[in-house]
């Protein structure tokens, strides 16, 4: 691996650390050994790399929604393998590119659902004031009467950030939160993704496509290529890591924009 690897944390023992996880789908491997440096709280970090990198399976084995042939994920010193899938989720919320619900339920009742999950079922006052907050804080308070199966694709993925948002954990998995979303609205999502990440002294990762999109709003990049961790570290230095042409297959030049901000442009070999 030819990236830098940050150190970060405060304390050896603090943030998330992923060590030597492997999995494989029957007999097609599909992660070996990943591991990285501790992901601290507070902070953005884009997980990128091409289609079927394994970006969504490692997802799932932060989560616990998959077992990892070997390898630990641990947060905060503690071996989340540990814990029950349900003590798990408490800790870590898992927001998936696409969801699945009874298209008969309004907005609000599935971000209700959402921070209701974990606990019981009766809504208060309090959870009425939680759940407004988090469809207004994802920008899709406008939506909270409409029925999901009436949504479009970006209006569903809006409406997932809230159900992420309703909660309160420690760590935050974005699987591609803004690929339906039009340009207006993804600047938005990100921007208001990585506010809640800092202002919640969260760790937040979040699977992009859009390099460009990576270099604005992420502080920390891990390229995932070939199932495993081929750079890591300040998104910017990953961006301008060999591996990354290797990884995509195209050469990747980044060049400063009009408010020097950074621009990724990919060329084919």
């Amino acid at each position: 691996m030819s990236g830098s690897v940050r150190s970060l944390a405060p304390e050896p023992a603090a943030g998330l650390h992923i060590e030597a996880l492997s999995f494989a789908y029957g007999t097609r491997a599909v992660l070996s050994g990943v591991t990285a440096a501790p992901l601290v709280p507070g902070s953005l970090t884009a997980l990128i790399g091409p289609n079927a990198s394994g970006k969504s399976t490692l997802f799932r084995l932060i989560a616990g929604l998959l077992k990892p042939a070997s390898g630990t994920v641990r947060l905060g010193g503690e071996d989340l393998a540990h814990r029950s899938v349900r003590q798990r989720l408490k800790r870590v919320c898992f927001m998936p590119q696409f969801f699945a619900t009874n298209a008969a339920l309004t907005v609000f009742d599935v971000v209700a659902m959402a921070h209701k999950q974990l606990e019981g079922w009766r809504i208060t006052d309090e959870d009425m004031t939680a759940v407004g907050h988090a469809l207004h804080d994802a920008g899709s308070g406008h939506l909270a009467d409409a029925y999901v199966g009436e949504l479009s694709g970006g209006q569903s993925q809006m409406v997932s950030v809230a159900q992420a948002n309703v909660r309160r954990c420690e760590v935050y998995l974005f699987d591609e939160p803004t690929s339906a979303l039009d340009l207006k609205h993804q600047l938005d999502v990100l921007s208001r993704i990585g506010s809640a990440m800092r202002a919640r002294g969260a760790i937040g990762i979040i699977a992009l496509h859009d390099l460009t999109l990576a270099a604005r709003f992420a502080e920390y990049a891990l390229l995932l290529g070939g199932g495993t961790i081929r750079a890591e570290g300040p998104v910017h230095a990953v961006l301008r890591d060999p591996e990354i042409s290797a990884v995509y297959g195209v050469e990747i030049e980044l060049t400063n924009g009009p408010r020097e901000e950074i621009i990724v442009h990919a060329y084919a070999h």
